[in-house]
């Protein structure tokens, strides 16, 4: 059966949105993939890399339909392209520090280190081998970078499902972030743009984390120790395409 161009078949009926509801469905899949690989690439270790790959992310951005996720990232990149490379690697290291409930480790907001939390780093490597993707040796497969660009460049519908799993360690870093004042809160908001509006349980459960924190058992965590802030993503053809 033959679709018209108004959305419906040559018998008259309606088949839903039709190809202008899949093409605008298409740019915005696209639209959250460049979002996601630019907020895990701002969202590695400024280092040289990082500043090298900053001009690139920053146009990529740009292409962006004009919305909050655009405008978060786009005033990180102006604020991380006039900020001397030491004081941003000094900032970042500041910044993302366990003890102050602002990990980019998104299980240590619901396990802590326990023996669960390595059990979730297992069901998360799970997700990424059925995927075919791989992960660095010396990467936790919880780090929001690694999350995102999983969910830019591995399988998008999968690393969707576990951004939204963790929504309540990104709401409760989206916080802590905003207190502290710095610049990478805006980097977060562009992440929790992408996501579908929370239900009343992942607020509660959000409440739930600010209030008591992180369960405390410094066990079980041995296979998963990293010794060095992640470094930057290499970009790829994601950031390059019309959004």
């Amino acid at each position: 059966m033959r679709t018209t161009t108004d959305g419906t078949n040559d018998d008259g009926t309606r088949t839903g949105s039709g190809w202008l509801g899949a093409a605008r469905a298409e740019r915005r899949a696209h639209a959250r993939a460049v979002t996601h690989q630019a907020a895990s690439v701002l969202l590695g270790y400024p280092d040289q890399t990082f500043f090298e790959q900053l001009p690139l992310v920053a146009r990529a951005v740009a292409e962006l339909p004009r919305g909050s996720a655009r405008s978060e990232l786009l005033g990180f990149c102006e604020h991380a392209s006039t900020t001397p490379e030491l004081e941003l690697s000094a900032h970042y290291v500041d910044v993302f520090d366990l003890r102050r409930r602002r990990a980019l480790h998104m299980t240590y907001y619901t396990d802590g280190d326990t023996r669960r939390r390595g059990h979730a780093l297992a069901e998360i490597k799970r997700v990424y081998s059925e995927a075919g993707w791989r992960v660095h040796a010396r990467e936790l497969p919880d780090h929001l970078a690694v999350m995102l660009e999983f969910a830019a460049r591995g399988d998008a519908d999968a690393g969707q499902e576990l951004l939204v799993l963790h929504r309540a360690g990104l709401d409760l870093l989206s916080e802590a972030l905003r207190e502290h004042g710095t610049p990478y809160a805006g980097v977060i908001e562009a992440v929790r743009s992408t996501l579908p509006s929370p239900r009343p349980a992942d607020e509660e459960r959000a409440r739930r984390l600010a209030s008591e924190g992180p369960p405390a058992e410094d066990v079980g965590m041995e296979p998963y120790r990293v010794v060095r802030p992640r470094e930057p993503l290499p970009l790829t053809d994601v950031t390059w395409r019309n959004a």
